[in-house]
């Protein structure tokens, strides 16, 4: 078996290899009295994949999907990412890479992750509530990662699951195509008012006991942004350009290297410079060059 089960109430997470860490990740399986449900089907679940009737996908990133081929049930996804999981051509476009890249990458999704497209998935909803008798799994939508991101609050457990708002070191993730800061920062609120018994992340930090622990976890991730900021004003002390800080680096140490870097350097760059303008901290002093204020 490719991963390992953890009991939480009638929840049982599925942890992926290396605790989740990518390009595996963590999955979850809840059974009721009348069907069982899985969430993020993960390349550990390629050889073996306990059986559900339904099947529920955070998002349509390829480390979340992976082990989707061995269940021909029913498979819901925010229609934010509806389309990425119906293709997988859609799915690759979704990174921004430029065209030979993005080949590439479509090619990866396949060869390695087994991805493949489904027409057959179908859009769910926040709020939307799926009844697998005498329990209940209902749809959180957290956008900001994609924009269809969603967590999955699972009763009368007490479980949320909050998928890629994972409380990693490497802080969040806002800079694929789809990707929102401002969406991400307001999911990280909705996530704190919840209050839970249990928290799952979709990677290495695994389940969070309580919402006062949760809680303090979420304080030093989110404060990654913020020392992000700090990173970027720190840099605008002389007039810079948009390709002149994505070079510089906010998300990605300097040994990190691929081609999908630039493009997500630029694209978080982006963000937070709006941010930083509408606050009144950062301006153009000329076209195309910004400083601090």
């Amino acid at each position: 078996m490719a991963y390992t089960e953890e009991q939480y109430g009638g929840v049982t997470v599925l942890v992926g290899a290396e605790r989740g860490a990518y390009p595996y990740a963590n999955s979850v399986l809840v059974r009721g009295a009348s069907e069982a449900l899985v969430i993020d089907p993960s390349l550990s679940l390629v050889a073996s994949a306990p059986p559900a009737d339904v099947v529920l996908v955070s998002h349509a990133h390829e480390d979340h999907v992976a082990g989707l081929g061995n269940y021909e049930v029913p498979v819901h996804v925010h229609g934010g990412d509806l389309a990425a999981l119906r293709s997988r051509q859609a799915m690759a476009a979704d990174y921004g890479l430029p065209p030979d890249d993005t080949s590439h990458t479509e090619a990866l999704l396949r060869d390695r992750f087994h991805v493949r497209d489904r027409p057959d998935v179908t859009g769910f909803a926040d709020g939307a509530v799926f009844d697998l008798g005498g329990r209940t799994v209902t749809v959180v939508h957290l956008p900001g990662h994609t924009s269809g991101h969603s967590g999955f609050l699972i009763e009368p457990d007490g479980f949320l699951y909050v998928g890629d708002i994972d409380l990693t070191s490497f802080g969040p993730y806002y800079g694929s195509v789809g990707s929102s800061l401002s969406d991400f920062e307001a999911s990280m609120r909705r996530c704190r008012e919840i209050g839970a018994r249990w928290y799952g992340t979709g990677h290495q930090k695994g389940v969070i006991g309580g919402a006062e622990e949760f809680s303090a976890r979420l304080d030093a991730y989110a404060a990654v942004v913020r020392k992000r900021d700090t990173r970027l004003l720190s840099f605008l002390v002389e007039p810079r350009t948009v390709e002149e800080i994505a070079t510089h680096r906010l998300v990605y140490r300097p040994h990190i290297e691929g081609s999908h870097v630039e493009p997500v350097e630029r694209r978080t760059v982006l963000q937070h410079l709006g941010r930083l303008r509408s606050e009144g901290l950062v301006t153009e002093v000329e076209e195309g060059r910004f400083r601090v204020v």
